[in-house]
């Protein structure tokens, strides 16, 4: 709590300091100009169009700014003067707006509404592209660009996320946001159904020539779902509104991944419609395990000792549609309407032989047992098989089967209003329902004399249902003349959960969840911002099903239909400084303490009963609501043009995590991450890249989870007039394995784990642009890392 009140502390000493600054700086004679840019034809904003302030008579502009996705710009800190505004965007005229004064006494002009006259006759047959910057740093959000990410070229979404800034993803496919797993993942701004069983298969079945860019929101204002106390990372997927017919198409095949895209895009007028298939898939591949417990009785007078070492052989594929129409009835009007499909499944097999042995001390008696276990598993309908024989003579067969199919419907509804008070503030409110429906029916059966047989025991259903009601209200505003930017919200989001599951008692609660960002430009390449952010993280549906997974029946994990959502503060200090010839810096210090944390947590029992089964020497994996958590850290992104040719990136973290569990000593584990992107351009359509990252190995409140390093490289050769590429890539290309070593210990056990995760691949793509006309929006390049001030949601 000491360390909230000086953060408290902290933050009234910057917005005295900021207001200090401010009243001294509020009688200098700087003016702005402001004004909305649209199509004239169609009423439609235009984003991204090119503002260029002149003094009067000069051929040369001294200043400028690019327009946002509303259309809106504005260019400030203008001198007393006579000046001239130009309006340039790819395929309409140029606006010239001339005689325009600023005074002593009229320092704010607003130009309203500026309409820009299309030249269609200019673009037939053009084919126009340009690169938005790789990061782009909003007032509330940063976003990454992939679209020159080389050696993600041929991958899914996973190999995307690896080079995000604050973005830790490891050999599992596991995505951290600043440390923090509890993330809540959107597409296009919503939620999806893809994400529904399994985030790790959702992110592999994504590939990624169908990112457009990702957002990283640590700190999500009240308008988001008050949902995953690490943040909000938003996928957005490529769509475009360039009238004619366009598309493209990306095919990619290796040693261990394949996949292939389709996009078609028609647009006329204020009509447009998008179309798109993918699919993956992940090839064969076999990973190599061992692993060693060491458990004690309570009187630590017996000793057991497990071995066990096997390979297991790993499946996965999915794929995605969808259709969807657009209609831009007004400027300020808009229907849309899509319908999606999305698959995916994964399955793996294995072999397990194992060998275990107890000793008494005090008889002086050791037994040794041998055995082979054949085992299958499939996550989606999260079904196993497993057979167990004992190579010691005189033990029988033992084996169990159990499927457990689930359905997950969920409804959103939800009704967003926005409305501009002033030129400076603006006002938005609205309401969300959710209804989720969660079901499934476990049914097992069991080894008997050769045969499986039903067993009632481990037979049942669990039906969960979550109604979730939500109504916020939130403000975007610009103080002080424009010194300070900032948002902020209140939400209140109620929920009520019901289950079926005999001893589950999950009660109703409601939650206020404040948010607020403020923003401060120390001049043209320097700015500050500080963020609070009040969030919670539900339980999800696979930490609540009380299936058993008896796969491996020395190590069962279950569900636990008891658990409560995790309550968290946010607050994040954050610098951006931009150099020169485009070099660039991003600082970000945070501070994140959650109640009820919910964790995973192994239990040793000498035996366990389950249902009309009795298992022996079995480590129990269930999740629960333990204690406090505390994390301080940092996150550094830098980028460095070196040459015309070589730029350089890097992203690093380092962040300690301090553990307060009941009648348990405080844990503390620190952790950091680095990596380093590395791109050259011998030719305008030639690059190669690399890319390497590695992350250490932190304490939990159990043991330690496993530090990992990887290392990509890739080229890439356009033609064609860059209409079409090959890529070709290569992924840890001189290790065929990362090896993986985790440790786990209890009262009255030790176990350590040892993974040896295929990594190694090798793959070519394929990539064609079609259409009679192409282009993408130039955003201003000096806005590459400087906030802006309408970063929306």
């Amino acid at each position: 709590m000491r360390l909230m009140k000086n953060f408290v502390l902290f933050l009234l000493l910057i917005i005295c300091s900021l207001y200090a600054n401010a009243q001294n700086g509020a009688s200098n004679d700087k003016g702005k100009i402001s004004g909305k840019v649209t199509d004239a034809v169609t009423k439609a904003v235009v984003d991204y169009a090119t503002v260029g302030i002149y003094k009067q008579g000069n051929a040369s502009p001294f200043n400028g700014a690019s327009t946002d996705p509303k259309g809106n710009f504005k260019i400030d800190n203008i001198s007393p003067g006579e000046y001239t505004i130009k309006v340039d965007f790819l395929g309409y005229k140029q606006l010239t707006i001339e005689h325009l004064i600023i005074s002593n006494t009229v320092k704010s002009l607003a130009l309203g509404n500026i309409t820009l006259s299309p030249v269609q006759s200019q673009l037939k047959g053009v084919v126009i592209s340009a690169s938005a910057p790789t990061v782009e740093n909003k007032i509330d959000k940063l976003v990454y660009n992939p679209a020159n990410d080389l050696t993600a070229q041929g991958g899914v979404a996973l190999d995307v996320l690896k080079k995000v800034p604050m973005v830790t993803v490891d050999i599992d496919g596991n995505v951290e946001l600043m440390g923090n797993a509890n993330i809540r993942f959107l597409i296009n701004g919503k939620p999806s159904s893809i994400f529904g069983a399994s985030l790790t298969d959702a992110l592999q079945a994504i590939p990624a020539s169908q990112i457009k860019n990702i957002e990283v929101i640590t700190s999500p204002g009240a308008k988001y779902d008050a949902e995953g106390t690490g943040g909000i990372i938003n996928i957005i997927l490529k769509d475009s509104r360039v009238q004619g017919i366009n598309g493209s198409v990306n095919l990619s095949a290796g040693t261990r991944l394949e996949n292939g895209s389709f996009n078609l895009n028609a647009r006329k007028g204020n009509f447009g419609v998008n179309a798109f298939f993918s699919g993956n898939e992940q090839l064969n591949s076999t990973a190599l395990s061992t692993n060693h417990r060491t458990s004690y009785n309570n009187a630590r007078d017996t000793v057991t000792n497990l071995y066990q070492k096997g390979s297991s052989a790993f499946k996965r594929s999915g794929y995605q549609s969808g259709f969807s129409l657009n209609w831009s009835i007004s400027p300020k009007d808009e229907l849309t309407t899509a319908i999606n499909f999305n698959h995916f499944g994964n399955n793996g097999a294995g072999l397990t032989n194992q060998d275990q042995n107890t000793f008494a001390s005090v008889t002086n008696v050791t037994t040794d047992i041998l055995s082979l276990n054949n085992a299958s598993y499939g996550s989606n309908t999260n079904n196993y098989s497993l057979e167990q024989d004992y190579i010691t003579a005189g033990i029988p067969a033992t084996g169990s089967l159990s499927n457990n199919p689930g359905k997950d419907k969920e409804t959103d509804v939800s009704v967003d209003y926005t409305q501009p008070v002033t030129k400076d503030i603006t006002i938005e409110t609205g309401a969300k329902a959710v209804i989720e429906n969660l079901n499934n029916d476990v049914a097992s059966e069991t080894l008997s004399n050769g045969t499986y047989v039903p067993n009632p025991f481990q037979t049942y259903g669990f039906n969960y249902k979550r109604n979730i009601f939500a109504y916020y209200l939130s403000s975007s505003f610009s103080l002080l003349n424009d010194f300070i930017t900032g948002k902020a919200g209140l939400r209140y989001e109620h929920t009520s959960s019901t289950s079926d599951f005999p001893g589950a008692n999950i009660p109703s609660y409601g939650i206020f969840a404040p948010s607020f960002v403020l923003s401060h430009k120390l001049d043209k390449t320097q700015s500050i911002k500080f963020s609070y952010s009040y969030r919670l993280e539900r339980p999800e549906y696979r930490d609540l099903n009380p299936f058993y997974n008896i796969s491996d029946p020395h190590n069962i994990s279950t569900g636990n239909p008891n658990l409560k959502p995790e309550l968290g503060h946010n607050f994040e200090l954050g610098y951006n400084k931009s150099f020169d010839k485009g070099a660039n810096i991003y600082v970000a210090a945070f501070y994140r303490y959650n109640t009820d944390d919910i964790q995973s947590f192994t239990t040793f029992y000498q035996t366990i009963k389950i249902g009309d089964s009795t298992y022996s020497n079995v480590s129990l994996n269930q999740r629960y609501n333990i204690g406090r958590e505390a994390t301080t850290g940092i996150n550094i992104y830098g980028s460095l043009p070196v040459t015309g040719k070589l730029s350089l990136r890097s992203n690093m973290f380092f962040a300690d995590r301090i553990t307060n569990n009941p009648g348990s000593p405080q844990v503390s584990g620190f952790t950091y991450r680095i990596n380093l992107n590395g791109s050259y351009q011998f030719a305008d359509d030639l690059a190669a890249e690399f890319f390497v990252n590695y992350r250490s190995s932190q304490k939990g409140i159990q043991g330690t989870n496993p530090a990992f390093a990887f290392y990509n490289l890739a080229v890439r050769k356009q033609f064609m007039n860059k209409k079409a590429s090959i890529g070709l890539t290569a992924a840890n290309p001189f290790n065929q394995y990362v090896n993986q070593k985790a440790t786990t210990f209890g009262s009255n056990f030790d176990q350590t784990n040892i993974r040896q995760v295929p990594f190694r691949s090798f793959g070519i793509s394929l990539s064609y642009k079609f259409g009679k006309l192409e282009f993408k929006k130039d955003k201003e390049k000096d806005d590459n890392n400087i906030p802006n001030d309408s970063g929306g949601n």
